[in-house]
């Protein structure tokens, strides 16, 4: 079993799905950097200084008495007094980081595959079948179809 296991992980594909997702969380903490500190702030001013990940909708409206008067509730003093919050601000940063995630990865596969494109196989030059009239190859010495000599 351990010559097996040893076999399992010496294959190739293996190793390439290591780096692969190696290379992935460090390209998503990549993404998330550009979005969190490169994207959404000038966004966030295009839409009247709206910090996307503070943006939240309270449940329940009995527990803002917890407050003390003229003390606007943030995301972090509603989490500190547990009060219920839908934070879907931290949710829209997300969808944009995935969308360019998705963006990214999409640009690399395409590049790849184009670059990876496989010469196109050599014209074989065909001639026809005498007696069941199919096509051929030239160099033939019996019809695959009919299987009679020519």
């Amino acid at each position: 079993m351990l010559n097996e296991f040893k076999a399992f992980i010496s294959r190739g594909n293996v190793l390439d799905l290591a780096v692969g997702v190696i290379i992935g969380a460090a390209f998503g903490r990549v993404v998330s950097a550009l979005v969190e500190g490169i994207l959404m702030p000038p966004l966030g001013m295009l839409l009247g200084r709206v910090d996307f990940s503070s943006l939240f909708v309270v449940l329940d409206k009995s527990k803002m008495s917890l407050l003390l008067p003229g003390q606007t509730l943030s995301l972090a003093r509603a989490k500190e007094l547990a009060i219920p919050v839908v934070a879907y601000g931290q949710f829209l940063n997300e969808i944009i980081s995935f969308l360019i995630v998705a963006l990214a990865v999409f640009i690399i596969v395409k590049q790849a595959s184009r670059l990876k494109r496989e010469a196109p196989a050599p014209v074989v030059p065909m001639k026809e079948c005498p007696f069941c009239a199919s096509s051929i190859p030239a160099k033939a010495t019996r019809c695959p179809n009919c299987t009679s000599a020519l």
